[in-house]
């Protein structure tokens, strides 16, 4: 009876607040979605420059907000063009076959925008978090990722990373057997994935 209740009332006060959430990031998405589908008239090179222009159109006044529709469509299409390439993660040779589905990217918006994105197992985190890793290193004031292990931080930096080095930019992980000088140019890199242990040890 409280759930048709809470069913009634949310309908009355225009949705849930999961509703007008996904409501107020629909057109978000759609926008992203339609640039990743002309960015694949671009060639591989043409898609690379992006990290340049965008990197431009930053110290010129723009806000990586601004940016957030053409970034996040970047690594989009940069997914697409990795489909059926293969690279090793943790030792394993791997088959990159992912594209970030709409689910996923809202998930990066919430990311980005500081709030709490929850997503269950399988419903791809590690893929989501990819775009606004790649958003937020745009600035030059390197972005972290925090992950729950060593083991995840140097997966996810081999798995995530080829999207990353496509684009132009470095990436690393840190994890607790590094020396302090591998440490060091681990946190010089665009993109530094690793634990709260390590990354709360280092501060």
């Amino acid at each position: 009876m409280l759930a048709k209740i809470e069913k009634v009332l949310s309908k009355v006060l225009g949705g849930s607040s999961t509703e007008r959430e996904l409501k107020r990031l629909r057109p978000m998405v759609d926008e992203i979605n339609k640039i990743a589908e002309e960015y694949k008239n671009l060639t591989d090179d043409e898609l690379k420059a992006k990290t340049n222009e965008f990197r431009y159109r930053l110290k010129m006044g723009e806000t990586i907000d601004d940016l957030l529709p053409e970034a996040f469509a970047a690594v989009k299409d940069t997914c697409r063009r990795l489909r059926g390439k293969r690279w090793l993660v943790r030792g394993q040779e791997i088959e990159w076959d992912m594209v970030p589905y709409d689910v996923q990217i809202i998930g990066g918006i919430v990311l980005h925008e500081g709030k709490i994105a929850e997503m269950a197992t399988g419903e791809g985190k590690t893929l989501a978090a990819t775009m606004p890793l790649y958003l937020n290193a745009l600035e030059g004031k390197g972005a972290h990722l925090i992950t729950v292990n060593d083991y995840l931080a140097q997966r996810d930096c081999e798995w995530m990373g080829e999207i990353y080095k496509f684009l132009g930019l470095t990436i690393a992980a840190i994890y607790g057997s590094q020396d302090p000088e591998e440490r060091k140019k681990a946190y010089q890199a665009d993109i530094t994935y690793g634990t709260n242990n390590e990354f709360g040890f280092d501060y």
